[in-house]
Order: structure tokens, then C-alpha cells, then sequence
């Protein structure tokens, strides 16, 4: 298959499988809502986006386990790096198809983000790991890296940087899909492991 049919599917895979975090169904085969912006001047970002979270969408922190709470903690924190990191990058991007996959990227997590931030709970027992985003994720030095990185550079350490960064999103995912108790989030969480196991293939150029 063209590289660039291979984009675009992989692409169109990642925003139906990262979105409809906000949706209020678990059904994995609902339909995604539109994005409130998709990456823009692009075809292969294709016309659906991630679903926004409806304005007021919660959780009954009753029905969530502290693991379910931690789950969401920790991808908070890893989708506001997850952002850093293409943000940093993306005016310096030289491939199309890697600057059209970063779009991608910033549009399925920051809508994810939004998702996942009116589910942890503010009040009751898990309120206080709620509030702790884990900061830093221990990548401070691929941030830097990245950051440092001369022009000719960028698109390979992204790459590099992106995938392996990543990749512990896939994990963390696939081990909440067995032990999480919420089946929102548990399906959030299957959403999640099969969009970005998608990024790391196509940045690791997996055919």
C-alpha cells in the first residue's frame, strides 16, 4: 500500500478509535461525534475527529475503583505531555505526513483530555490521587532532547521521542482494560490502546 493511503487509514483509524471519549454510550461501534476542530489544510486527517466532552460530563465517582481514578490521573497528566511535545515540535516539521500525524495527535488527546478531566472526581476518597497529574512522567530529558534538537533533526527525534512516549500510553491502557472497574473507562481505555499502538506503528514506519 502507498505510503500516503497507509497515512490517511492509519490516521482516520487513530481519531475513531482516540475519540468519543465524552460519549455517553460504552458501545465501541458508536458513532464519533465531529471534532470542534480537525487538523487543518489536510485530506489525509480525513473529516471525522475525536468527539468533544459534552459540556457537564461526569462519572459517579461511586461506580469508579481507586484504580479507575489513578488510570485516569496518570493519562491526564500523560496527554498534557503528550500535547507539550508536538506542540514543541510541530512548527519545525519538515515530512507532511509526520506534521499531519502530529495534528492528528493534538486533536484526539486534547479531546481526550477534556474527557477525562470531568471524570476524576473532586470530592470523596479519590479526590487527592485525582489531583496529582505525575508531572514529568520521568521524560523531562526526551523533552529536552527534543527541544534542542537542530532543524534538521526534528523529524527524527519526534519520532523517536513520540513512539516511546507512546508506547507507555499503549501499556498503561491495556492494563486497565483488565483490572479497571468502570466500563466507561475501561472502554476509554481500549480506545486508547489501539489508537496509540496505530501511532507507534506508523512512527516507527511498521509496515
Amino acid at each position: 500500500m502507498p505510503r500516503r493511503t497507509r497515512l490517511a487509514s492509519l490516521v482516520a483509524a487513530l481519531l475513531l478509535t482516540g475519540g468519543c471519549a465524552g460519549s455517553p454510550t460504552s458501545n465501541p461501534s458508536a458513532r464519533p461525534q465531529p471534532a470542534p476542530a480537525s487538523p487543518a489544510g489536510s485530506a489525509d486527517a480525513g473529516a471525522s475527529g475525536a468527539g468533544a466532552a459534552p459540556a457537564g460530563d461526569t462519572i459517579d465517582a461511586a461506580t469508579m475503583s481507586g484504580i479507575d481514578v489513578v488510570f485516569l490521573s496518570t493519562m491526564v497528566g500523560h496527554s498534557e505531555r503528550t500535547l507539550q511535545i508536538v506542540r514543541l515540535a510541530s512548527d519545525r516539521l519538515r515530512d507532511d505526513a509526520l506534521r499531519t500525524l502530529a495534528a492528528a495527535i493534538e486533536a484526539t488527546e486534547a479531546d481526550e483530555l477534556a474527557a477525562m478531566r470531568g471524570w476524576l472526581p473532586t470530592t470523596g476518597p479519590g479526590a487527592s490521587a485525582a489531583a496529582h497529574h505525575h508531572e514529568g512522567h520521568g521524560d523531562d530529558a526526551a523533552l529536552d532532547r527534543l527541544r534542542t534538537a537542530p532543524d534538521a533533526d526534528v523529524d527524527r527525534v519526534l519520532r523517536e521521542v513520540l513512539a516511546d512516549h507512546q508506547r507507555s500510553a499503549a501499556d498503561l491502557a491495556r492494563a486497565q482494560v483488565d483490572v479497571g472497574r468502570n466500563e466507561r473507562i475501561r472502554d476509554l481505555a481500549r480506545r486508547i490502546e489501539q489508537s496509540r499502538t496505530a501511532e507507534v506503528e506508523l512512527l516507527r514506519g511498521t509496515p
